[in-house]
């Protein structure tokens, strides 16, 4: 294990998806002279832009780094993502910056500003062929569900993409260890850096809302036609970026396995269960402060986290000349 960073202090802006993350981290990455960085799963990916709902890099007012980093059709690990990611706001620190970390995939943002480390586990065994099988045939989602079976403290340390995890878990139970009981030390939250982590909140009518609007706009926006491009480039379900809600859904459409309209249902219902999901992930996490924007507004949520980040920052010595 590694010597927390403890020189350094990071902002955390997260919450579900649709919630205005990427919006309110820009405009507090702008106010503090500094870049975001994303720590979303699919994002990473080249060409994933609509259906992620990747900020345009015409309409970005700061660097957005952690994006376009992996193509399609490979499978790009969070023990990866957690070594560049961690070297994106390496570099931050370095130039004084006071790094925004934005993005609602709540294992990669722990990969990130906590100690956490991964097994990598010898590829090959009958076992770990048979699970990847399951994944690659069947999907991810199947084989989280299967350790959800077996072992559902395990299964909620583990992202449903992350078949590599599911997998090592998997076989651990199959050698009577629990993952959960192997990684109890996990949820002490041992930090990597000083971090503040911001939740934005708003009722669950009004995030539904905002999801179904998204969605239609996704599929306004040519979700279909940049799955068609993609596919031609390696996307399918077998990767991990085939499983990203929305792609999975079209890619089943373009096989001519349901409709359009029907895909397009699909994908509302997956990404209301995964805002669930992602708001449980939060709670649980207890670390967060929740910031209502509805009540608040984004202009006032960005001054907030603004003032807390260099009240906090004096001590850390990254306070930067011209910030307001």
């Amino acid at each position: 294990m590694s010597e927390p960073a403890a020189s350094g202090r990071v902002i955390c802006i997260v919450g579900p998806t649709a919630s205005g993350k990427s919006a309110l981290s820009e405009l507090v990455a702008e106010g503090l002279g500094s870049s975001v960085v994303s720590v979303d799963a699919m994002q990473v990916y080249r060409g994933m832009d609509v259906g992620t709902a990747k900020t345009p890099p015409a309409e970005r007012h700061v660097p957005l780094l952690m994006v376009d980093v992996a193509n399609v059709d490979e499978d790009y690990s969070v023990q990866r993502f957690q070594n560049d990611a961690r070297s994106c706001v390496d570099e931050l620190l370095r130039r004084d910056h006071i790094p925004v970390l934005c993005g609602g995939t709540g294992l990669y943002l722990d990969a990130v500003i906590d100690e956490m480390d991964f097994p990598s586990g010898e590829m090959g065994d009958d076992r770990r062929m048979a699970y990847e099988r399951i994944a690659a045939e069947q999907g991810p989602e199947v084989l989280h569900d299967l350790l959800a079976k077996r072992d559902p403290r395990s299964a909620a340390l583990i992202h449903p993409n992350n078949v590599r995890r599911c997998v090592r878990a998997l076989e651990m139970l199959d050698d009577g260890v629990s993952y959960a009981q192997n990684h109890e030390g996990l949820k002490r939250h041992v930090p990597h850096y000083a971090a503040r982590i911001w939740a934005i909140s708003m009722p669950r009518e009004l995030l539904y809302e905002r999801i179904d609007w998204r969605v239609d706009r996704m599929f306004e926006d040519g979700l279909v036609e940049e799955v068609r491009r993609l596919r031609e480039r390696g996307l399918d379900r077998a990767h991990t970026a085939g499983q990203a809600i929305g792609y999975k859904e079209v890619l089943a459409a373009l096989a001519g396995e349901c409709t359009l309209d029907e895909a397009r249902d699909e994908v509302k219902r997956r990404t209301r269960h995964y805002a669930k999901r992602q708001l449980s992930w939060l709670k649980r996490d207890g670390r967060a402060r929740w910031i209502d924007v509805g009540d608040m507004g984004t202009g006032q949520a960005c001054e907030l986290i603004i003032s807390d980040a260099l009240e906090q920052a004096e001590p850390f010595g990254i306070i930067r000349e011209g910030t307001r």
